[in-house]
């Protein structure tokens, strides 16, 4: 009986591991109905002298129905969300997921590697402020 115990978690391991490898292939890279509509940006080098070369900036993001972002990270762009419309699940590099709905808010870090899906009938409206680098000339 025990033999059989540790035979059933091997295989629920490897299954488990096998389905963290197909997830990292099967995440979109590329964006589908994803636009971004409006766009504020402060440089705040000009604002506070110790943030030279960063910008605060402010973004709303759409996601049409079925539509989704692919696969990225926040590296050098930490970011807070607020979700103001439709249903966005948001898959992590890791496989693990969650589903935000209207007034839901959440932190990406540095370490956020993720991809987001609309999987609602109405286009998921995002608002954004992250801290980017000042982009190169």
């Amino acid at each position: 009986m025990r033999q059989s115990l540790t035979l059933r978690a091997a295989i629920a391991l490897a299954l488990t591991a096998s389905a963290h490898i197909a997830f990292a292939e099967d995440a979109p890279k590329d964006n589908q109905g994803y636009t971004t509509p409006k766009t504020v940006v402060i440089d705040l080098g000009k604002e506070i002298p110790s943030m030279a070369g960063w910008q605060l900036r402010l973004r709303v993001l759409n996601i049409a129905p079925g539509g989704h972002i692919g696969l990225h990270n926040h590296k050098d762009r930490p970011a807070v969300v607020y979700f103001h419309q439709g249903t966005d699940a948001v898959t992590n590099e890791d496989g693990s997921s969650k589903t935000f709905h209207p007034g839901d808010t959440t932190a990406e870090g540095v370490s956020t590697v993720h991809w987001h899906k609309n999987t609602g009938d109405d286009a998921v409206v995002i608002y954004t402020a992250d801290l980017i680098k000042v982009p190169a000339k």
